[in-house]
């Protein structure tokens, strides 16, 4: 790739979220950190409650990114084979009956699953090799999913009758965990202002998807200075209670992270770079990025319910003997 190409895609990362903001306010964290999941190839992961525009703002992007699009609203009774898709019996010409494959709506660039922990864990357990692989196996037979393939999924933290908490294994195939919280009172006047007139706001194409695939290669080839992935490496280690010196880990954590986390730490720390036309990481990209990657691959014990220390105070707690710089 040239300078003047890699000059001309990261020069457009500025205007794609100008263009998902032409209909969403505010929100501005979030949209980096999806943006960012995008860049490094990951899956995210969106907790809010309702009416926060999480629908919206996934949908705006994909519109910016021209990317096919596909939502699969998640319920309990939903089937595997309602999202992988399945097995028609055909007829041809000479009468002979065989079986076609009709895919599913997974077979999309941006997948939404939304309300993903309504469904039981038959279902979504059929997301683990697509996230993971990329593909999905039926019948023996395995089919490509389209590239690039960006899985989206949100849940309702407030809710707890009819859902089914996504397993520590799937929870961690998410790159990020993103928080989505209420607008500022000024963002909230916006909202209801510019939502309750006739003027509906268009979002503009800004990148197709073999853009985006290219702009996913280059996140790869951000450099990161051995020195700071020595310190990722401290880092996830450090949130091990078997093998950590932390008393506080010791005393809260039940379990820590492992190689994958690190993984996506440096991976979100370079689309991160990358989003702030950067092409080297620096320090303040892997503590702007620690959060979204950790805070569901901790798991807090009794005495951390106990005392009301949450994996967000672990995190912060970690940070303060884990300085990146």
């Amino acid at each position: 790739m040239t300078e003047d190409r890699v000059k001309e895609l990261v020069s457009k990362l500025g205007e794609l979220k100008a263009a998902v903001q032409q209909v969403i306010v505010g929100q501005d964290e979030v949209l980096d950190q999806m943006i960012v999941g995008l860049l490094a190839s990951g899956h995210v992961l969106l907790e809010g409650v309702p009416g926060l525009a999480k629908t919206l703002m996934i949908k705006s992007l994909s519109q910016a990114l021209d990317f096919s699009f596909k939502r699969i609203q998640f319920t309990p009774d939903l089937m595997p084979s309602d999202i992988l898709g399945t097995e028609i019996l055909q007829e041809d010409e000479k009468g002979s009956k065989y079986f076609k494959f009709a895919p599913g709506p997974v077979f999309a660039n941006m997948l939404l699953a939304d309300e993903i922990n309504r469904t039981p864990p038959k279902t979504q357990s059929a997301l683990l090799e697509l996230m993971q692989e990329y593909s999905i196996t039926y019948a023996g037979n395995r089919y490509e999913l389209p590239k690039p393939f960006f899985l989206l999924a949100t849940q309702n933290p407030i809710e707890q009758s009819g859902t089914f908490p996504l397993p520590e294994a799937q929870v961690d195939r998410f790159l990020l965990f993103v928080k989505v919280d209420y607008p500022t009172a000024q963002e909230e006047r916006q909202i209801l202002s510019l939502t309750t007139g006739s003027v509906k706001k268009e979002v503009p194409l800004v990148y197709t998807a073999d853009e985006i695939i290219e702009l996913q290669k280059l996140c790869r080839e951000v450099h990161i200075d051995d020195s700071l992935i020595g310190k990722v490496s401290d880092l996830i280690r450090s949130t091990r209670p078997q093998g950590t010196s932390s008393q506080y880990v010791k005393d809260y954590l039940d379990w820590g992270a492992g190689p994958r986390a690190g993984q996506s730490l440096i991976l979100a720390a370079k689309g991160h770079a990358l989003l702030n036309q950067r092409y080297a990481v620096i320090p303040e990209d892997i503590e702007k990025m620690v959060m979204p990657t950790l805070r569901h691959r901790l798991i807090v014990n009794f005495k951390a319910m106990a005392d009301k220390v949450t994996v967000i105070d672990v995190i912060k707690e970690l940070l303060k003997s884990n300085k990146m710089s």
